[in-house]
């Protein structure tokens, strides 16, 4: 039997509004206030939103439950799986001691911190996020400063904070792609309206990053690179978001890559005078000398390009369409979840789908276990190293897999009973200020589930009609809406959980909640101011556009008649021999560097 969702259960919206936010705010208090641990503060807020879901918004016990169920096995497969993956190339790299070579290499280009905070948390990080999006660049990136030496508090908030500017158009335009369907915008338009928003904060976050470091006096002491990080990567974003040969797939690796090559280049010839480092460290001066060859640099950076590469061909949509097929045809793991499926009407008097989606080989987690596979060749380590390195992963990602779970159940919940779109109908009712609060809407959203794509999906259609009762163009508010999004993604519990378990920091979620708390806040509006802006004083920020008609529809339609693309398999080929080639070449070229001795954590050369 299905189930009305009733979305003001209190004949009040502000009221039903109110009930709806106290899981919310719990888990706020949990953190900043009480310092709770993650696994028990999703544990509290999940358990909170069940209650409510079933006691005052009426929803049957069975199917709150179960709501709660396929959230959680959301966050399992393919969030945890992505988080997972990714530590074992990292955990490799440090295993074989080789994690060594790409802290010289860094340190040779500078060893201040904060230089080092912007190569690898703000434009190595961005590079991530365009391809595989999710928690990677943050486990990524947070266990490598960690591994650098960073404190591991400041390693998990710096990268978190630098996730914010790529996090739009992550994992090849998904957030962007998704919002555009789902709101009846071209993503084109959506993707130019984001891109004339988020590069001026990109911009200013580089600097924002290491001013937290350091304090303003040392902060301001680089600002000069902070100006050719920021300004190449919001530059090259600002082009790339805003082209048709680009948007909206591209832009976060066009703009890393940028940032990147301007940084490493800006940094060979200009230095700060005194080289910055934590308290906790010995004082050095200057750039440290270089102590392996080119050939053995390449090899030690070889599984984070191998790791690149697979997971920009896993982008390609034609690759994935490809196999997505080959997992259709060897196992179809794809099933609707008896009992939820269909049961819930929502508010639109639609029956909400609720399809697990097991696809395995299509899937970003297993582009970075293949990356895996060709790293301890790479690393020359033995089978006995490699499954060393996945038990102590495993081991070591026991409570974050639990908080992810959790609190991807927490979003379903608040999906599946109406409370989240409760919520989105109190802010609409904000008026002309709509602009601003439609990016809170956004922030809360990505604060709930983790995932810019997921909140441009629960809140896309009532951005969009919200802003036509207003009076207003609704690419605006989708914008909003995502770059919002991208300023929530800093407090989520899901992505503290990936920074923390990178970090060895489990169980201390509250003090990097409490860390970048204000942070979230203050960008958040920033943002909303932008699009008050936009919709009110600069309307010629806006872009033009014919809107399409039954853009998602032909978009479903266009993916059930998919058959194995023999594109996808060409494409996927060329990678996959680049890749032997890369793994093959880094052998040859960094042949003198060997793996440790079982047991012990350093490289030996002959």
């Amino acid at each position: 039997m299905t189930w009305q969702m009733n979305v003001d259960p209190l004949g009040n919206i502000g009221l039903s509004a109110l009930v709806a936010a106290i899981p919310i705010l719990f888990l706020f208090w949990a953190l900043a206030i009480k310092h709770m641990k993650g696994h028990f503060a999703a544990l509290g807020g999940t358990s909170l939103a069940v209650l409510i879901a079933i006691f005052v918004y009426g929803m049957p016990v069975d199917l709150a439950a179960l709501s709660t169920l396929y959230g959680g096995a959301f966050g399992l497969f393919p969030v945890c799986w992505i988080v997972i993956t990714a530590l074992f190339i990292y955990n490799m790299s440090v295993k074989t001691g080789q994690f060594e070579v790409i802290k010289n290499s860094l340190a040779s280009i500078s060893d201040d911190r904060r230089l080092q905070a912007l190569l690898i948390a703000f434009s190595f990080g961005a590079f991530i996020e365009g391809a595989a999006g999710f928690g990677t660049p943050v486990a990524i990136t947070s266990a490598m400063l960690a591994g650098l030496g960073f404190n591991p508090l400041y390693a998990a908030s710096i990268c978190l904070l630098a996730n914010t500017a790529p996090v739009a158009w992550g994992a090849i335009g998904i957030p962007i792609v998704v919002g555009g369907q789902v709101a009846g915008i071209p993503d084109l338009a959506l993707s130019q309206m984001v891109g004339r928003t988020l590069p001026f904060l990109s911009f200013f976050v580089p600097l924002y990053l290491v001013v937290l470091m350091s304090g303003w006096k040392k902060g301001l002491e680089v600002w000069p690179a902070c100006f050719v990080s920021g300004g190449s990567f919001a530059l090259a974003q600002f082009f790339s978001a805003n082209s048709p040969l680009t948007a909206p797939l591209l832009p976060d690796l066009i703009a890393s890559i940028a940032s990147i090559v301007c940084t490493v280049l800006f940094l060979k010839v200009w230095h700060p005078k005194e080289s910055w480092h934590f308290d906790h460290e010995p004082k050095r001066e200057g750039k440290e000398q270089l102590r392996y060859t080119g050939g053995q640099i390449f090899r030690a950076w070889a599984p984070f390009i191998i790791l690149s590469l697979f997971v920009c061909a896993w982008g390609i949509k034609p690759v994935n369409q490809a196999l997505d097929q080959i997992t259709k045809t060897l196992f179809d793991f794809s099933f609707p979840i008896a009992g939820l499926d269909k049961m819930v009407i929502d508010q639109a008097g639609k029956a909400k789908p609720a399809v697990f989606k097991f696809n395995f080989l299509s899937a970003a987690g297993t582009a970075i276990l293949f990356a895996w596979f060709f790293s301890i060749v790479v690393m020359g380590a033995s089978l006995k190293t490699a499954g060393g390195v996945a038990r102590d992963t495993l081991k070591t990602l026991q409570w974050p897999i639990v908080t992810i779970a959790t609190i991807l159940g927490f979003a379903y919940i608040m999906n599946f009973s109406g409370m989240a779109i409760t919520l989105g109908y109190a802010v609409a009712t904000t008026g002309a200020a709509f602009p601003f609060f439609a990016a809170l809407l956004g922030w809360l959203g990505v604060f709930m589930t983790g995932s810019d794509t997921s909140t441009n999906a629960l809140f896309g259609k009532l951005q969009a009609v919200t802003a036509e009762k207003i009076g207003i163009d609704p690419v605006i508010t989708m914008s909003a809406n995502t770059c919002g999004g991208v300023c929530g993604k800093m407090i989520s519990p899901q992505s503290i959980s990936v920074a923390t378990g990178s970090t060895g920091m489990v169980g201390r979620e509250s003090e990097i909640f409490r860390f970048t708390f204000k942070h979230s806040i203050i960008m958040a509006c920033i943002v909303g101011v932008m699009h008050l802006l936009w919709a009110y004083v600069f309307p010629g920020m806006v872009p033009t556009y014919v809107k399409p008609v039954a853009a998602a529809a032909a978009a479903v339609a266009a993916g059930a008649k998919a058959v194995i693309n023999p594109e996808g398999l060409m494409w996927l080929g060329i990678f996959v021999g680049l890749i032997a080639c890369i793994t093959f070449v880094s052998r040859a070229v960094g042949a003198d560097l060997e793996a440790p001795v079982e047991g012990k954590d350093e490289v030996h050369f002959h």
